[in-house]
Parts: C-alpha cells; sequence; structure tokens
C-alpha cells in the first residue's frame, strides 16, 4: 500500500488522531511508510476522513 500527502493538507490533525502510529503532523502530514502494512485499515478509515482530501491511498 503507498500513501502520499498532497499540498492540499492543513495540518487539521485528523489522521494523527486515527492513526498516530502512521501519521503525524508537521508543516503538513507526514506518512511513516514502515508502519503502514501493519495499520491499513486505520490507514484507509484516516483518508476517508480527510476534511480536504490530501491523503491518497494506492
Amino acid at each position: 500500500m503507498n500513501v502520499s500527502i498532497s499540498d492540499d493538507c492543513i495540518a487539521c490533525g485528523a489522521c494523527e488522531s486515527i492513526c498516530g502510529d502512521v501519521f503525524s503532523i508537521e508543516d503538513k502530514a507526514v506518512v511513516d511508510a514502515s508502519a503502514v502494512a501493519n495499520n491499513e485499515d486505520s490507514v484507509k478509515e484516516a483518508a476517508d476522513a480527510c476534511p480536504v482530501g490530501a491523503i491518497t491511498v494506492e
């Protein structure tokens, strides 16, 4: 699973609150790619919850 964050990210923290093992907030959300495989369901939930659709899951 590939996860990326677009420049549309507003650093609201929704993804981090849903899946803090994968997402952290700096200037925008940052993905810990090494943690994605163990948290796929939460990653998808975070992507769905993003208010600006900045998370792409492939």
